[in-house]
């Protein structure tokens, strides 16, 4: 999950936003075509979950998975981490973006799970958030995918799908994040974040958003839709 600073598209700012009945269109139709969407960070529980969104932050899902693979075959719990310890931890996940940084945080999450959590991970946005190396967008992730809450983790692509539409116009991705939960029907609401995240990524690109394979693309008042020719476009 590449977590870079967004930026809220230009030409969206004249756009008018999606009434309610648009928007419930739009995730009618990504139900539809996906009723059950999944995250493509793999994990085997709540523990390995919460890190592997961690070391998402600025790298690939695929990136991720390829070092997480091994890594959690033996370290799927709090204390199984800290026994691997963070010069281990550090050459298991070396071909990620800042590890060691990130070894770091793993090492002390794993450690304030043990020692206030019972080794369990919070079902609270509050107490994730107080765990080092975690921030909203990560407690969003965790709570959405590990415990089944409605909560909507903005990342650049959601990000820049909420201006470009537009669903929910914001600066910031808390911002965006209030405007979506307010916009989106109970519903949908929670797969929501799989949706957009997966329509960002594979669909509705950032410098060539392949529209003539969107299924909402006759909804969305972007004014800068792609011709045809924008399938064939690189990525």
């Amino acid at each position: 999950m590449v977590d870079r600073s967004p930026r809220t598209p230009r030409t969206s700012a004249l756009a008018k936003p999606l009434n309610r009945a648009e928007v419930r269109e739009v995730f009618a139709r990504f139900r539809a075509a996906m009723p059950e969407p999944e995250g493509e960070l793999h994990y085997v529980n709540a523990f390995t979950l919460l890190v592997a969104v961690v070391l998402s932050a600025q790298a690939t899902d695929k990136g991720v998975n390829k070092a997480t693979q091994p890594l959690f075959a033996i370290a799927a719990s709090p204390q199984a981490m800290l026994d691997l310890g963070e010069e281990r931890l550090r050459e298991a996940i070396r071909t990620i973006g800042l590890y060691r940084t990130k070894a770091k945080n793993v090492i002390a999450l794993s450690a304030a799970l043990i020692a206030h959590h019972g080794g369990d991970v919070p079902r609270t946005r509050e107490a994730l958030e107080s765990l080092p190396g975690v921030g909203r967008k990560t407690a969003n992730v965790v709570l959405n995918i590990a415990f089944a809450m409605p909560t909507i983790a903005v990342d650049t692509h959601l990000f820049r799908i909420a201006n470009r539409l537009p669903l929910a116009r914001g600066k910031t991705p808390l911002a965006v994040e209030l405007g979506l939960e307010r916009v989106i029907p109970p519903e949908f609401k929670l797969h929501a974040h799989h949706w957009l995240i997966l329509h960002g990524r594979y669909v509705c690109k950032a410098r060539h958003p392949l529209c003539c394979q969107c299924i909402i693309a006759d909804l969305c008042h972007f004014p800068e839709k792609t011709a045809d020719l924008a399938a064939s476009a690189p990525a």
